[in-house]
């Protein structure tokens, strides 16, 4: 016997409103700092709008994604769009490992044949990318504590919040000392900071890609909840995977020897989503166990 209970849980927050901000504020951002390096001559700061400007496309990659995953299934794509939110953090954190990678890149040649660079201007244009940057980010900060393809827009923010701060800390010190590899100094080692938490992003959204068991979940701990339900003698072909960003499925089966298999369902999966956050449940009962020789999975 196969069920398949659905529940009206809550949904995801609504991110439009925050996507529809940060991507505003930062094509603003860009066309003020490409503007001002255009004036000033300077190549760090045209370099810096180009960068500013694969953030804004992060962001609509991100966006799409979660627009996408409000879609309803359909024909040939029956759990929906959701998947969609998976891939954007993964992009999202790729994106940010390439932006360090060229930035150390060119951080390691100006070591070698130093630029000099107009400090007062870099610190007033990397005064506004603070602002920018992180009010951005906290945009998302609420939802990417649930959401990854939220966390991956975070990141990307705050990140880029970091960046600035310290080219504003690299600025005043340049001013203030004519040391001019500071700029390079300061880039590499906020870089190898951002480098840091994007591969912990890459590493969770490729994670949930490859179909593995959410890191909240504990698998054991559900395989055991289902044991240890009334009736219960062996759940086997358990298997927990991420539909979104925001929404996890579960699938086994179950040997139960109840009497009211509708009530023991509907218990079940109750409790799988209040407990474990599981929103999408499928039980078979089976009267027996599995005699597929190698074809079941043990809890």
């Amino acid at each position: 016997m196969a069920h398949d209970h659905a529940h009206t849980h809550t949904p995801p927050a609504d991110l439009g409103p925050a996507f529809r901000w940060a991507v505003g504020l930062n094509t603003a951002y860009v066309l003020v700092e490409g503007a001002a390096g255009f004036l000033t001559g300077s190549l760090a700061l045209l370099a810096d709008a180009a960068h500013n400007l694969t953030d804004v496309a992060g962001l609509l990659i991100a966006w799409g994604a979660a627009v996408l995953a409000k879609r309803v299934g359909s024909g040939n794509y029956t759990f929906g769009y959701g998947r969609a939110t998976i891939l954007a953090a993964m992009l999202n954190a790729v994106a940010i490992l390439v932006g360090v990678v060229v930035v150390v890149w060119e951080a390691a040649h100006r070591f070698q044949s130093v630029v000099e660079v107009p400090g007062l201007t870099i610190l007033l244009v990397a005064l506004v990318g603070i602002g920018v940057n992180t009010g951005s980010a906290l945009l998302f900060m609420r939802s990417q504590k649930n959401d990854l393809n939220a966390k991956g827009a975070y990141l990307h923010m705050a990140a880029d919040a970091a960046v600035s701060g310290a080219v504003v800390l690299a600025a005043a010190g340049i001013m203030l000392t004519g040391w001019h590899w500071l700029d390079p100094a300061v880039a590499i080692a906020v870089s190898l900071l951002i480098a840091f938490t994007a591969w912990g992003l890459l590493r969770d959204s490729l994670r949930l890609e490859l179909d593995g068991v959410p890191e909240a979940i504990d698998r054991q701990a559900v395989a055991t909840f289902i044991d240890d339900q009334p009736g219960v003698s062996n759940v086997h072909d358990l298997h927990i995977w991420a539909l979104s960003t925001t929404r996890i499925a579960l699938a086994a089966h179950v040997v139960w020897e109840g009497a009211d298999a509708d009530a023991f369902l509907d218990h079940v999966t109750d409790e799988l989503e209040h407990d474990f956050g599981i929103t999408h449940v499928t039980l078979q009962l089976e009267s027996a166990p599995c005699e597929r020789a190698g074809a079941c999975l043990a809890a």
